[in-house]
């Protein structure tokens, strides 16, 4: 088989069948499934992290890593597209967590940001980051099923039937952990100082 009519019949495979040509190294498959993939890879990682450049670099460590460890991919584990945005879920976090470190060291610089006020840190900027690091801070309290749902649901914005199969899970257990995800959320974040 020719590849021209190989790269014909490769858009028309399931994802799995994809996958399984990226685990031979094929960089044409491993194209299409950032094609497929892609957007809602930044997607996820851009409402996860809350910054255009940053969902980007998320985005593309995940593909990278995605290219690296593509025999960690099993089937019966789930769809390809819950593996994505998983490994995406795990780097945004891990940028978060970077991102927390990197804050904290500045602050504790003396106060050097104080010395020279910068336009964007405005206190609603401020007030509005502090926000987003408690409810990040909160989600990760959660439990892994938990997490994985609410934040699919408002991060990545799916509905709860989208959700559903993109875990392979009844829409039911969807709305179940959804509904207890939340109600943790409301207790922790009720119990934060003010």
């Amino acid at each position: 088989m020719t590849y021209v009519s190989r790269a014909g019949k490769i858009e028309r495979l399931a994802d799995e069948e994809v996958m399984h040509l990226v685990q031979e190294g094929d960089p044409r498959a491993f194209e299409l499934l950032f094609e497929r993939h892609g957007g809602a890879a930044f997607s996820l990682a851009y409402r996860m992290v809350g910054d255009r450049a940053s969902a980007q670099d998320v985005s593309q460590e995940a593909f990278l890593s995605i290219w690296r460890s593509k025999m960690r991919y099993q089937a019966d584990r789930g769809s390809v597209r819950t593996w994505v945005l998983g490994i995406v879920h795990h780097r945004a976090i891990d940028a978060l967590r970077r991102s927390m470190l990197h804050d904290r060291r500045r602050g504790s610089a003396e106060g050097m940001e104080e010395r020279f006020e910068a336009a964007e840190r405005t206190d609603v900027e401020v007030a509005r980051r502090e926000e987003a690091r408690t409810v990040r801070a909160a989600i990760g309290t959660l439990p892994a099923d938990q997490s994985r749902v609410v934040e699919l649901a408002y991060f990545g914005g799916f509905s709860h039937s989208k959700i559903a199969e993109m875990l392979d899970t009844p829409i039911g257990t969807v709305k179940g952990r959804m509904r207890l995800g939340l109600e943790k959320l409301r207790r922790e974040l009720a119990e934060e100082p003010v």
